[in-house]
């Protein structure tokens, strides 16, 4: 663990790995840490791991501000190359795959490959509405009510019985998610609109996602699979929205076959 000042701002992260390997760097979910990706580490033991805690969140600073998902973009391009990383594959969920798209149409030179999960590209209209409510029930009673209800968009009923050792740090990372920098990171994914822009990303893309994904459907992976030409599209059956816990196996498999071969 150590801290990066970037980007006006201080992040934490964690540099594992042989030196000389191919570099990996993950970006996890709103109300999340690095830690999420622990599922990964031990299928990734042969490349150099970036993991960070996004601004807002984890052992990150976080500001009592409005974010952008180009700030957020520029927080991880910053980190990454204040570290002497020349190129490196990228891997986001989420908001991080929000993010990592973001960085892709910012600073492609910097990128070997992305891999996209359990993400979007752009929100209906509609879904402002329930950004804007999520802000307001944050600002007015914290992160620690909504907690039971983003653990059953985040894995299936079964999977929660069986897995308390799987289940109980992830609900911990949300209640410890700083309500600021949960709010500054909401009104960055609120203003997601990267569907049309995404076709000029021209990186090897990997799309992930859980079948039973509530909050980011498959639907939402087959427009970017449509989008950036020539992407592959993994759908993970009975998964939700974090697969790469709740079907580590099936996900690592996915995610190392593609390493591989780029």
């Amino acid at each position: 663990m150590a801290i990066a000042n970037v980007n006006g701002t201080c992040i934490n992260y964690e540099l594992t790995g042989p030196e000389g390997a191919a570099v990996v760097t993950m970006s996890h979910s709103l109300s999340a840490t690095y830690r999420m990706w622990d599922p990964q580490m031990k299928a990734l033991a042969a490349y150099r791991v970036l993991r960070f805690d996004t601004r807002g969140h984890g052992g990150s600073a976080a500001p009592d501000a409005a974010y952008t998902l180009d700030q957020l973009a520029e927080d991880a391009y910053r980190l990454i190359t204040s570290l002497g990383i020349r190129q490196t594959h990228f891997m986001g969920l989420s908001m991080g795959g929000m993010i990592a798209q973001t960085l892709a149409l910012a600073h492609p030179e910097i990128l070997k490959s992305l891999i996209l999960c359990d993400t979007a590209s752009g929100y209906p209209a509609a879904n402002q509405a329930m950004w804007a409510e999520r802000i307001e029930t944050a600002r007015k009673t914290g992160l620690g009510g909504p907690v039971e209800g983003t653990i059953d968009r985040w894995f299936s009923p079964g999977f929660v019985a069986k897995n308390a050792a799987a289940v109980d740090p992830v609900r911990a990372m949300i209640k410890n998610t700083p309500k600021e920098g949960y709010i500054g990171c909401c009104q960055a994914i609120s203003k997601l609109n990267l569907t049309n822009l995404i076709s000029q990303i021209k990186l090897p893309t990997l799309i992930i996602v859980g079948s039973d994904d509530p909050g980011t459907p498959v639907a939402m992976h087959e427009i970017i699979n449509q989008k950036i030409r020539g992407s592959e599209l993994v759908i993970l059956p009975g998964a939700r929205h974090l697969p790469n816990i709740e079907l580590a196996d099936a996900f690592n498999k996915a995610l190392t076959g593609f390493l591989a071969k780029h």
